[in-house]
């Protein structure tokens, strides 16, 4: 928003040849930004190679997803937060990792491909080359070795090695840990592990041995309830799906449907990736979200008889309950409605239940196709209760009634088994769907005197729970459900059971611009490549677009683009067997693959023969256990985003727990501290239509007669609003535009001076002159702005200002590792308007002091004034000021004086004085004095420290 100050980088034709302004920023920035890169100032040294002596400290920022517009003034908070940190560890003896990598794959650069038919790798590499830029403009500290694109080949090479290590394990449940797949195998050879059916494993076929195997893998092919989107021709995940179950890019339908897909086994870490959040350094609240995202449970597996199928296997928390079962509902997806549901309605069969549909198949048909255009969101949402009979019943262990099965969207595949017992009396859900049916309601536990609604949820003694062999009767929840579910396990009807809401990872789009899966097909099913045929490189297509249909035509197949490539689909290869005919894996991995496994990359980018040397690995992120005993390892400090607490998160550890069960990496965990920053917000505006306008083009108008200020557009009124910084809202301001008109250092002081490091902060432009004004004044501080010469004098500093400066470095100290960088930045302030006030020369001693403590917000401008102080070398490693405890210590103790308990006046006295020497000063002031009126006062008390209280 424009505003009537001038902007810093007009000049008047008096203006000083050495005044530090925008102009003279920017001829310093671009300085020491090349030296940095010449000199290789923040190479981190990895073990082994000196330096690596030093304690050592691996700073990561989550990387970004490099976009087409690049960045806005919201990206780089934590960025800069994390460089300032860098900054000041380095400065304090520490061997500091801190690179930058970029998120490469994704949907915007094949959107864009086939919108224009430009490669993908093609806008990527240009928009990664235009972040690096503005990385580069802000001065951050980044080691540029160790840069890294997940669209790297070499890069990707080892996401699909990853990828094959993972396919080529299993998880032992007695171990507790992923084993490599070929012990399995042994283990059925030799007979230790018994096949499921019994029969010796060297009699199955070469089909049934694959797919026991394949079974068992923590990567696996399973039909799976996906979002397919017909119009857009891809699989989507929850997150691209609206509320309203459609695509969030197009808005076209989702559908819910059984797709074959590559699953990842993550539910197998369950129990390990929610215990180990008690070993890690991160915020409760996101500790609490990856724990509500597994969702652990106990409870029981009860199953329901029905004829001509298998049974209904039921996961329930309530299994107390299970007298109250007066019907089941299957998710429409259920692999059994199809088995279950007969040609004809029994008789009999209420309308209400049939959905006006001629037979149960035609009925469940419709239902599901209907089902299917709803996200699950609004399934779950949803508060009218819709659902048809499939025709069957189900037996009911404890008392052996027959139940009707019906198909409901408010049940999902994804929750659970797909299936539920409805219990009306004590779920309100179940209560409205058998009140819309006619379905009986039977309470099973009585409620609270006085209650008076539906369905009860609370605690109380057991009702209407009893048959010939067992009684629950008058027994509270937890004792039923002991008894209830040690009955069941003795009539194999049931067992006690732990459940999770986490489902398994979807681990597969039917898009170009991913990385290819190592993977090929044969007629039994899919094969691992072997190392020395990897990297399976993308290969060139003419078309990027998957395969769209009719928008609203659920039943068709997603056809990847890389099926139509079919001299790279069909190849052939020799993996041991000689030469044969395979068919390549045409879906790609999500963009969360890469992810997943990046920050380990940085340690050793160059590495050919592994993903990360043992003793890169070890040195950055293995455990420490001085620091604990339960110390898991991993980076020391992780910055990002609070959107990324579940799903990335979550993924990374999966992975780096596969890797440590498998050897491949001493650490637990990939990441041990974690700190979440908040984010930039901006005003932007509004126009009569409620359209947004450029913000910079909209002026401030002042307010008539005192009222509050207006805002016009074009000359027209529009409307304030508040929130996040984006392109569609039009409030975007960028990097490059503030580092024109005032300097990145003042940029970076603006972004760390606004607020807590984790608090979300308003962005105002026209605020960005006061950390300007700052830096201004440290430089007519020290430097001549007329000669450029430094004005700093040899001698000590008077007392005030020595204590005034080990004030503030004993201040920034605390602040600096704390991420406090405002209350750091104003310490600072404080210091140099002393500075001001005094309106002398500067010592040196103070001078430099001064400097060093600015280096890690404003690195630039420190940088050259230590230069003009005389120092060859760049302060980048030069010790951090230490703080002298003589200048700590107050030399004086004001006391607040007390007359009958109300304040009248305060005296200041030597830190040291007595208790004697305080009553004296105390009764000889003035306004003591007259308050007194010439009386002695009955009683003096002096309170160490606090106040003098004189009592009349």
């Amino acid at each position: 928003m424009s505003t009537e100050t001038s902007t810093a980088t007009e000049q008047r034709a008096d203006r000083p040849a050495y005044r530090y302004d925008a102009e003279m920023a920017t001829r310093i920035e671009r300085k020491w930004q090349d030296l940095w890169e010449r000199e290789e100032t923040f190479h981190a040294p990895n073990p082994g190679e000196p330096g690596s002596e030093k304690p050592k400290y691996y700073l990561m920022d989550m990387f970004p997803y490099p976009s087409g517009s690049g960045l806005h003034v919201g990206h780089p908070l934590g960025f800069i937060g994390t460089d300032v940190l860098g900054r000041y560890l380095r400065m304090t003896g520490h061997n500091v990792l801190h690179p930058m990598g970029f998120d490469a794959f994704g949907l915007p650069a094949e959107q864009y491909a086939v919108q224009t038919g430009t490669h993908p790798r093609t806008t990527t590499e240009a928009n990664i080359a235009r972040y690096r830029e503005q990385l580069r403009q802000l001065g951050l500290a980044h080691d540029p070795r160790r840069s890294v694109s997940t669209t790297d080949i070499e890069f990707y090479r080892w996401t699909q090695w990853i990828f094959r290590e993972i396919f080529e394990s299993w998880y032992d449940t007695d171990a507790g840990r992923a084993r490599p797949i070929s012990e399995l195998c042994s283990e059925f050879e030799d007979g230790t592990r018994p096949t499921p059916d019994g029969r010796p494993y060297a009699e199955l076929s070469e089909a049934e041995r694959r797919s026991l195997i394949d079974g068992h893998r923590l990567a696996y092919i399973s039909e799976a309830p996906v979002n397919w989107c017909p119009g857009l021709g891809t699989v989507l995940a929850n997150e691209e799906v609206t509320p309203e179950g459609r695509s969030e890019r197009g808005n076209y339908p989702v559908f819910r449907r059984n797709l074959k897909q590559w699953m990842m086994r993550i539910t197998a870490y369950a129990d390990r990736l929610a215990d180990d959040l008690d070993r890690v350094e991160w915020p409760d609240s996101v500790k609490s979200m990856q724990r509500n995202w597994i969702g652990r449970s106990e409870g029981a597996q009860v199953r329901f008889g029905v004829a001509g199928a298998d049974p209904i296997e039921v996961f329930t928390t309530r299994p107390d309950t299970l007298f109250g079962a007066t019907y089941m509902v299957l998710a429409p997806e259920h692999p059994l409605v199809d088995a279950i549901t007969p040609a004809v309605w029994p008789e009999g069969t209420d309308e209400r239940w049939t959905g006006g549909a001629p037979t149960p198949a035609e009925a469940v048909d419709a239902y599901r196709t209907e089902a299917a255009r709803r996200s699950e969101l609004e399934r779950q949402e949803n508060k009218k209760k819709t659902g048809v009979f499939t025709g069957a019943y189900a037996t009911n262990p404890v008392n052996g009634q027959d139940i009707p099965v019906f198909v409901a969207d408010y049940v999902l595949m994804g929750y659970g088994t797909g299936a539920i017992m409805a219990v009306p009396g004590q779920d309100q859900r179940d209560w409205d769907f058998a009140t819309a049916f006619g379905l009986p309601i039977v309470r099973t536990v009585q409620p609270s005197e006085g209650f008076d609604g539906e369905a009860y949820t609370g605690d109380g003694p057991a009702i209407n729970s009893s048959n010939p062999e067992i009684s629950l009767d008058g027994l509270g929840v937890d004792e039923a459900k002991r008894v209830i579910i040690d009955w069941l396990a003795e009539r194999g009807d049931g067992e006690g059971v732990v459940q999770y809401k986490l489902r398994d990872w979807l681990f597969s789009r039917q898009r170009y611009w991913g990385e290819p899966f190592p993977i090929v097909w044969d007629e039994h099913g899919p094969i691992a490549l072997p190392e020395d045929q990897l990297p399976v490189v993308l290969p060139e297509v003419d078309d990027y677009a998957p395969k769209t249909y009719d928008a609203d035509d659920a039943n068709t197949e997603p056809e990847p683009p890389l099926s139509r490539a079919t001299d790279w689909v069909n190849v052939e290869l020799d993996l041991g067997d000689g030469p044969k005919v395979y068919r390549r894996e045409t879906n790609t991995m999500p963009q969360w693959a890469g992810s997943c496994w990046y920050y380990l990359r940085y340690l050793d980018p160059e590495n050919t023969e592994r993903f990360v040397s043992k003793a890169a690995e070890e040195y950055w992120v293995g455990k420490d256990l001085e620091r604990s005993p339960q110390d898991p390892g991993g980076v020391d400090l992780y910055v990002g985003g609070v959107e990324h607490a579940v799903l990335h998160l979550l993924y990374s550890r999966f992975w780096h727990k596969v890797l440590y069960d498998l050897g491949h990496v001493t650490s637990e965990e990939p990441f041990r501290k974690l700190f979440n920053q908040g984010y930039i917000q901006a005003w932007a505006y509004t126009d009569s239509r409620g359209m947004y306008v450029p913000a910079e083009e909209v002026v401030e108008t002042a307010g008539g007669d005192g009222g509050p200020a207006g805002f016009t557009w074009n000359g027209e009124p529009v409307t304030q609003e508040y929130g996040k910084m984006g392109k569609s809202l039009k409030n975007v301001v960028t990097p490059d535009e503030m580092c024109d008109r005032y300097g990145a250092d003042t940029f970076r002081l603006y972004e760390m001076y606004t607020g807590p490091m984790d608090a979300s902060r308003p962005w105002s432009t026209r605020d960005v002159v006061g950390p300007q004004r700052f830096l201004q004044r440290v430089w007519r501080n020290l430097v001549d702005e007329n000669t450029g010469e430094v004005t700093v004098v040899d001698g000590e500093a008077p007392e005030d200002i020595t204590r005034a400066l080990h004030k503030a470095i004993a201040g920034v100290r605390e602040d600096y590792p704390a991420l406090h960088y405002n209350t750091a930045a104003a310490k600072l302030i404080e210091l140099n308007n002393a500075l001001t006030k005094r309106g002398a020369p500067v010592e040196r001693e103070v001078a430099e002091s001064l400097v060093l403590m600015m280096a890690p917000l404003a690195p630039h401008i420190a940088e050259e004034l230590w230069q003009k102080l005389g120092h060859d070398e760049t302060l980048a490693y030069a010790p951090f000021p230490e703080a002298d405890e003589r200048f700590l210590v107050a030399d004086t103790v004001e006391f607040p004086i007390q007359v009958n308990g109300k304040v009248r006046s305060r005296v200041t006295v030597p830190a040291d004085a007595g208790q004697d020497d305080i009553k004296a000063a105390a009764l000889a002031d003035e306004k003591i004095v007259a308050a007194l009126e010439g009386a002695e006062p009955k009683k003096v008390i002096v309170v160490p420290g606090r106040l003098v209280n004189i009592v009349r």
